[in-house]
């Protein structure tokens, strides 16, 4: 599977894992501390290119890419479960299958600063993602059905505005019984 995009990863390893089985390029920032000069190269290649972000499902992954997205803007997001790309030691995406990460790559996000709301916080509240007992599991269960990686409530409000997701398709996502996929939001919302 060739992919027209650069990757953003944190290191080789990912590179090597990646380009096992995708025909890709990859840019390696070498951990959270991202030089002007990396940061530079990533922009140009938006510009020509695009940009896929697929730093690893931890906290330094995370600031990765809260870094990148805030001082690029358009950039493409794959996210991983931290259950699906962890061995018993470590976390990344070094350490997913083929198929998470074929999943990973089918579900992407696309961070822009030019989005209407679909979704008001008051909505959000009223489907008790936050401040409830039960808040942290329904965050999961729509984390998980849109594979859009593990958040906070903060992060989950931002990211389901970015796919456009209103208050009644979450609701039908959390009142599902199965877990199962949402190709149908997903897939019209990316390109």
């Amino acid at each position: 599977m060739k992919i027209k995009e650069i990757i953003v990863v944190e290191g080789k390893n990912d590179t090597q894992k990646l380009q096992r089985f995708f025909d890709c390029d990859t840019i390696e920032t070498q951990g959270t501390h991202l030089s002007q000069n990396t940061l530079k190269l990533i922009q140009e290649v938006q510009k020509k290119r695009g940009i896929i972000i697929f730093t690893d499902p931890d906290s330094p992954g995370e600031k990765i890419r809260q870094t990148i997205n805030s001082k690029i803007d358009g950039c493409k997001n794959a996210f991983i479960d931290k259950e699906k790309a962890r061995t018993s030691k470590k976390v990344g995406v070094e350490h997913a299958s083929k198929e998470e990460l074929e999943k990973s790559l089918s579900h992407l996000l696309t961070y822009t600063t030019d989005i209407k709301e679909s979704l008001q916080w008051h909505e959000f509240l009223e489907l008790g993602l936050s401040g409830k007992t039960d808040s942290s599991k329904k965050r999961r269960k729509l984390e998980a059905y849109l594979h859009i990686g593990k958040s906070n409530a903060k992060t989950l409000f931002k990211r389901l505005n970015m796919m456009q997701c209103t208050q009644k398709e979450c609701f039908e996502i959390l009142e599902e019984k199965d877990e199962g996929n949402c190709n149908a939001i997903t897939d019209e919302r990316n390109p």
